[in-house]
């Protein structure tokens, strides 16, 4: 009898451990480009050209960056990319990866939840402005300025573009990552190629996130 419990706590520790040495590993892998071609079906390209539609209609009438925007889609689990990089001159994705969402002020919230209220610790959908960098909490972050009913409180709010350890450089699932207090988290990795985008850019660069 003890034999046997020996046996099972021994092959549960070996998964526990071969679990968290794979998790680890897609935390400190560098994204692919295989990676970002597996994340971006068909459907999927659809609806990012819709939606960068409507944003380029917008950055022509605001004084808005024409030729890069931001895209992400809350409906894509957490543990795959589900921030996109796109390119409105050429209708095509340069890039993707993982990013947060809100927890609304639970330990850990199972689905989505969305608010816009100061304090509500949640994702706000809608169309952002992607406003000057500064150094925060957590290092380098960019200002966001929400564009829309749904997210008018997010400088406010102190909903701003950071990064996070937590946050895998490469897709975990089935596993989810790390939730935020609302802010769009990513890895190290991907905010330093968005700060080089963000940095170089002569007009603001919009952001909306969507489901």
């Amino acid at each position: 009898m003890k034999k046997a419990l020996l046996i099972s706590l021994a092959l549960i520790l070996t998964f526990v451990l071969a679990s968290a040495g794979w998790y680890y590993y897609k935390m400190k892998a560098t994204p692919s480009k295989r990676n970002v071609a597996r994340s971006v079906n068909s459907t999927l390209i659809k609806e990012l050209h819709s939606k960068a539609d409507g944003l380029l209609a917008y950055a022509k009438a605001n004084q808005c960056n024409t030729s890069i925007c931001f895209l992400i889609d809350m409906k894509i689990e957490s543990g795959k990319n589900r921030f996109f990089i796109y390119d409105m001159k050429r209708d095509s994705v340069l890039d993707a990866s993982l990013v947060t969402h809100g927890r609304c002020n639970e330990r850990w919230l199972n689905g989505r939840k969305y608010g816009n209220e100061p304090g509500c610790g949640c994702t706000s959908l809608g169309k952002y402005k992607i406003g000057n960098p500064y150094q925060g909490r957590f290092g380098l972050a960019y200002k966001l300025f929400g564009l829309d009913n749904t997210n008018s409180n997010a400088f406010k709010r102190f909903v701003v573009l950071h990064s996070h350890g937590c946050v895998p450089n490469t897709e975990v699932d089935p596993y989810p990552i790390c939730q935020s207090d609302g802010c769009p988290t990513v890895s190290k990795p991907f905010l330093k190629k968005l700060a080089g985008i963000l940095d170089s850019s002569e007009k603001p660069v919009l952001l909306q996130i969507y489901e």
